[in-house]
């Protein structure tokens, strides 16, 4: 077996090298985006040793004292750590519960549509939202329920006889307002993807289903979902990948001090302490400890699904 193994790999790394030769123009064109990694992507990485200092702005990262974890201690002694860790988990299992399924029903909702050119312009309606700036979107999310009586939530309020009221002040309606806007902005450009997934489908499936009596749901059911499930993992593993990061500006433009209780994620938290406070050091101890919860989960999701079903990130 192991030789046989040997052999397949050889294989695999002639043929790959023969297909280079063949088609040298293709991997010249991936020549800029590796250079555009290195220089924006992997070269920054050098700052993740700012988490084991106590980094000096004027000394730079190579003259600053070295302090171990003691900036990872500062940060789980923290009483603030509880809110923001409880606060980012709560917004992404939201995002995941609301937000993940929508753009997988939108795009099954498209699929059963016949005509070619109602197909796209609802999709072209739907994903424009995306190219749209979250400070627009903000500004546009406050005139809609901003405190003011001319504001039309309020307008409408005043027709059921309830005085002024700003749900973006109230820590029991931020949160649905964020997670509703952000599936408002990306719910349309996520659906790209499993319409792509989508053609993918043989037609046949479909034919030899309806010969033997199944419904529209049923083909929904038995076929198309099965024949995007593959999309669909890999997407939940990104997402779960990505459970601690909730966004900057969504939050940021909207939250205020009357909803830090449940609107404070890592996000803002790291802006203050960061920028705000100028400790470089304690904030990138923070950004540290997100991206490696995410790597675990990248890496313990994509197990999970490995093992449940044959499709997989890596």
């Amino acid at each position: 077996m192991a030789d046989i193994a040997r052999k397949r790999k050889k294989g695999w790394g002639r043929s790959t090298w023969l297909y280079v030769r063949e088609h040298p123009w293709l991997y010249l064109m991936l020549i800029p985006s590796f250079i555009y990694l290195l220089i924006f992507c992997y070269g920054p990485m050098y700052g993740i040793v700012m988490a084991f200092q106590d980094f000096n702005l004027v000394k730079g990262i190579g003259g600053s004292e070295w302090i171990g974890l003691q900036n990872f201690q500062d940060l789980f002694s923290s009483r603030q750590f509880t809110r923001v860790f409880r606060n980012s988990v709560v917004f992404s299992l939201l995002r995941i519960a609301w937000g993940f399924p929508a753009p997988i029903l939108l795009a099954l909702m498209l699929n059963e549509v016949r005509s070619m050119k109602f197909k796209k312009t609802v999709q072209t309606i739907v994903y424009i939202p995306h190219f749209v700036s979250w400070v627009v979107v903000a500004g546009m999310i406050k005139n809609i329920l901003g405190p003011d009586e001319t504001s039309m939530f309020n307008k409408l309020m005043s027709y059921f006889g309830k005085g002024p009221y700003n749900p973006l002040i109230d820590p029991s309606a931020f949160r649905s307002i964020v997670v509703a806007a952000e599936i408002w902005k990306e719910a349309g450009w996520g659906t790209i993807i499993y319409l792509s997934a989508l053609t993918r489908i043989d037609e046949d499936l479909y034919e030899a289903a309806h010969i033997d009596g199944a419904n529209r749901w049923q083909c929904i059911w038995y076929i198309t979902l099965p024949g995007i499930s593959g999309t669909i993992a890999v997407m939940l593993i990104l997402r779960l990948g990505s459970i601690l990061n909730n966004g900057f500006e969504q939050i940021f433009l909207l939250y205020s001090t009357y909803v830090y209780s449940v609107a404070d994620v890592f996000e803002t938290y790291t802006y203050r302490i960061g920028l705000m406070d100028a400790r470089y050091s304690y904030s990138t101890a923070v950004g540290l400890f997100q991206s490696v919860v995410g790597c675990i989960m990248v890496f313990g999701a994509n197990a999970i699904s490995r093992k449940i079903s044959d499709s997989s990130l890596f």
